[in-house]
């Protein structure tokens, strides 16, 4: 199977140069990219679950775009939902790539395509975009035309900096408020903090007496990257890794998380489920799980089968907060 569009695009006199290597920013792990040069081509990829399989794939791909370094001669960038991180990475294909070289922009209408291509003609020509299967696919030459929609700080809190695109970046998520200010006052000594974004959860739970050690876990790599930034506690671990594979060195005492729900626009509730499992295999036999969750998720059930005391100790309308402690241990596979 091909890319619905980009095969189209990339036919005739709109072929890709023949040599030069090729940024690709964006792309999924389902993205079909087989009409681009393999061994010209430099992916872009912060999701750790992407990054992963695309490289198993046999692609070149590195987590940010700084690490995108040297020439290129051509760009096809993949918008995402969030419009400022999608202007940023049209920023960065059009000073990256060699002036008057092409640059791609694919999308579906659901992120705001059309909106982008809105964006882009009002500041230079654009070819005549090619609509097929829900998306739009267009081009336009590099230059320095879109040089302010770069990237900068966002400031969602006091002391703490976010980038486009990560979870929640303009504010502190109401879910993650709600979560800390249920906490206990003093924290077991070894925690795990999944799904970790950009560190305000991690940061007050660094503040309660107790605390040890912390792991923050997190996917995206821009969203830890700030983390990085936002804490300088020693006691903080920093791990860009999917956090329903990720295994601790040792035990924890406890998990605390505002796991996400979705990949995509639908819901998907067994991601959460997969985040209370980790959980679960990662803590010691007397841990014990704290966790926000939109009010209308069934993970209860869930929490359940992972562990043998649940309860709801909070929340509002809108989210619940969940507690579960001594987990069940996993069942050994029988030789």
């Amino acid at each position: 199977m091909t890319h619905p569009r980009l095969s189209l695009a990339l036919q005739g006199a709109d072929a890709l140069p023949p040599s030069g290597r090729v940024l690709v920013l964006g792309p999924g792990a389902a993205t079909d990219l087989s009409d681009l040069p393999q061994a010209r081509a430099v992916i872009v990829q912060g999701f750790r679950p992407d990054h992963d399989a695309l490289a198993a794939r046999g692609w070149t791909v590195v987590p940010s775009v700084s690490e995108a370094t040297g020439d290129f001669a051509a760009s096809v960038v993949f918008v995402p939902r969030a419009r400022a991180a999608a202007r940023a990475l049209v920023a960065e294909a059009a000073c990256r790539v060699d002036p008057g070289g092409p640059v791609w922009i694919d999308g579906q209408k659901t992120d705001g395509v059309d909106t982008m291509l809105k964006d882009i003609r009002a500041r230079t020509a654009v070819s005549a975009p090619i609509a097929k299967a829900h998306g739009k696919i267009f081009r336009f030459d590099a230059g320095p035309r879109f040089d302010d929609w770069r990237a900068a700080d966002l400031i969602p809190a006091p002391g703490f900096v976010t980038r486009p695109g990560v979870f929640s970046a303009e504010k502190v998520d109401h879910g993650s408020a709600l979560l800390a200010a249920a906490l206990p006052d003093r924290l077991p000594a070894r925690i795990a903090d999944l799904g970790a974004g950009w560190g305000w959860l991690a940061a007050q739970i660094l503040a309660r007496p107790g605390v040890e050690v912390l792991h923050l876990v997190e996917a995206d790599r821009a969203a830890l990257d700030c983390a990085r930034r936002n804490i300088g506690d020693p006691r903080a671990r920093f791990h860009w890794e999917d956090a329903t594979r990720f295994r601790p060195e040792a035990p924890v005492d406890a998990v605390i998380m505002n796991p996400p729900f979705h990949t995509g626009r639908a819901a998907e509730p067994a991601l959460g489920a997969a985040f209370i499992a980790a959980a679960a295999a990662m803590l010691a036999p007397s841990g014990r799980l704290w966790m926000v969750a939109n009010r209308h998720l069934p993970y209860e059930a869930v929490l359940a089968r992972h562990f043998r005391e649940v309860a709801e100790i909070g929340g509002d309308g809108g989210f619940k907060l969940l507690m579960g402690t001594r987990p069940v241990a996993a069942p050994r596979p029988r030789r």
